[in-house]
């Protein structure tokens, strides 16, 4: 029976959880769920840019952009593997850790994580069928069969997001009174279920958005960073290499290119939450009190008025503080404020590096390549080299955001975080496993990832400098060749580069 008397009366007999064991559930949630974020925005984002180094391909007839999309494409084919096993895992704990959530409103919101599985195997059959087919394939067949790889990745990702909207902002379903079964007493029951106004809910398009543009962007400057460590080593040696100044140039256009598009994105999504989840807002802003004309408040900056003015247009508006809500409805305030300021911090920092690959690529143009070295400076590099960690660190810290500031609620405003707990002892001795497990898990993925690396780039790969869109002069003044002339040259440098 799907309800919420039934869970607290199956709390009530098996003990209630401690509440050492209630934060291990959290804990061991917040630890996989981070895990999980990581590599599925890299599963959102590799297939992509490793389509953009095919379409370049084929544009160009270059084999350099072949071969690295031959190797993104690896790399994705092994992490989406580990993905796969990390996702499972969290089906497995929604049931495990948190059985009174799935039990009254599974129904609720069942429907999108089986769409989400659909998706998933939709990705994972033509990402096989893109791996098998490199040699196999006409050229334009095989870019063919990596677009529902990227549709795949962004629809498991979006019917999966649809449910985390549906817990900041419930729909599709009413809540009834009904007998609890003794003859004696009253529960709380879910009745007529909609699945598509449970699925597309008011929270779901700034969330989807929002985490569309941060996968791409966290992808970019992961991969790009990979290859700015490269691109400094090269600087030490003396060297030029068009192979790794591609394999920057894609990604971190693309990361570049979503950073000013998630400043907006971003000023979208704390308008929708201050509208729909005020005392999350509050704690966001550190608004302690309701006043007129709040300051904007971020580290030790203070603009009179200003939050005033970005939220309501109007310089003396006022604004709900956090005295305004019960105590017992508060988030953790100092959690949810040092995590969102700390996702700002690094977006703005982003957005200022991938401003200078802007003014770089510009600049380059307009001098007619006389500046082609300006992008290419040591201390972009050392910054770009870094981007990777500090663009998950930010979307780590957004989750921490959008997760820790719907406490106390599981469902917002319905269900709270500790009715839906298993009751059952022993909770922490699962967070230890899994924190072993996963470690090895990780050191067993970036082993594998280094050893790829290390193979030998191709013969082609050095050639004159590439500017931030990864065009050198040869591209611009040569004429493509045919489809079947580019794969023949693509699969000649992949066979010197494997050893073949």
């Amino acid at each position: 029976m799907s309800s919420l008397a039934l869970l607290a009366e199956n709390a009530t007999s098996a003990g209630a959880a401690t509440p050492a064991d209630f934060m291990a559930a959290r804990q061991q949630m917040a630890f996989t769920l981070g895990f999980h974020i990581i590599l599925a925005s890299i599963g959102i984002g590799l297939p992509a840019i490793t389509l953009l180094a095919e379409w370049r391909s084929l544009r160009t007839g270059d084999p350099v952009y072949a071969e690295l999309a031959r190797r993104w494409m690896k790399a994705a084919g092994v992490l989406f593997a580990v993905g796969a096993v990390s996702g499972t895992v969290l089906s497995f704990e929604m049931g495990t850790l948190w059985p009174g959530f799935m039990d009254a409103y599974g129904q609720v919101f069942g429907a999108a994580f089986a769409l989400e599985g659909i998706a998933f195997f939709i990705e994972a059959i033509f990402m096989g069928v893109y791996l098998y087919g490199w040699d196999r394939l006409s050229p334009r067949a095989h870019f063919l069969t990596g677009v529902p790889v990227v549709i795949g990745g962004l629809l498991s990702a979006s019917f999966v997001v649809s449910v985390n909207a549906w817990m900041n902002q419930p729909r599709g379903f009413r809540l009834v009174e009904a007998p609890d079964g003794s003859g004696t007493g009253r529960m709380q029951e879910v009745t007529d279920v909609d699945p598509l106004a449970a699925m597309f809910n008011p929270a779901l398009p700034t969330q989807a958005v929002h985490l569309v543009l941060a996968s791409l962007m966290v992808c970019g400057f992961i991969v790009a960073s990979v290859y700015a460590v490269a691109l400094l080593r090269d600087a030490r040696a003396g060297r030029v290499d068009r192979y790794h100044r591609l394999g920057f140039a894609i990604p971190f256009t693309l990361g570049a290119v979503c950073a000013p598009l998630q400043v907006l994105v971003g000023d979208w999504a704390a308008r929708f939450v201050a509208d729909n989840q005020p005392v999350k807002f509050a704690a966001m802003e550190g608004i302690e009190h309701t006043e007129a004309g709040v300051p904007f408040r971020f580290a030790v900056l203070e603009i009179p008025n200003a939050l005033s003015l970005m939220l309501k247009f109007d310089a003396h508006a006022t604004l709900r503080g956090l005295d305004s809500f019960p105590e017992d409805v508060r988030p953790p305030a100092e959690v949810v404020r040092t995590s969102f300021e700390l996702m700002v911090a690094i977006g703005v920092a982003l957005l200022a590096l991938s401003a200078w690959w802007a003014a770089a690529w510009w600049l380059r143009r307009r001098s007619g390549g006389a500046r082609a070295e300006l992008p290419w400076k040591p201390w972009f590099l050392r910054l770009a080299a870094a981007s990777g960690a500090a663009a998950s660190i930010a979307m780590l810290a957004g989750w921490t955001t959008t997760e820790v500031g719907r406490q106390p609620w599981i469902v917002y405003g319905v269900m709270r975080t500790e009715e839906a707990v298993n009751p059952n002892p022993g909770l922490r001795y699962g967070l230890y496993i899994v924190l072993v497990v996963y470690a090895v898990l990780a050191a067993a993925t970036i082993s594998v990832l280094r050893r790829m690396r290390r193979r030998p780039v191709p013969a082609a790969a050095d050639g004159p400098p590439a500017g931030p869109g990864g065009t050198s002069a040869a591209d611009r003044g040569a004429a493509a060749p045919s489809d079947g002339a580019a794969r023949r040259e693509t699969v000649g440098a992949g066979e010197r580069s494997s050893g073949r």
